[in-house]
């Protein structure tokens, strides 16, 4: 199973370039795709950003934003 975030690796081409396009280590990128801990809000509205909504903030931080507006749920 491919998670949300191990899909946003795929998306910048690897670890080491998601660090460095949503401006955090390595590290924080591994523990996310391992499911150490989560990504934070901040982060996850930077990386909305970056991927024009390809991913976002509702998918990678849900414990903050929790579910998408009804309008957003219904074109993802």
């Amino acid at each position: 199973m491919t998670t949300v975030f191990q899909g946003l690796v795929d998306h910048f081409g690897g670890q080491l370039q998601t660090a460095k396009a949503l401006d955090v280590n390595q590290g924080a990128v591994s523990n996310w795709v391992r499911g150490k801990h989560g990504m934070s809000p901040a982060v996850a509205l930077r990386a909305e950003k970056l991927t024009d909504s390809a991913f976002t903030r509702w998918q990678l931080c849900p414990s903050v934003f929790g579910e998408p507006p009804l309008e957003k749920a219904a074109s993802q």
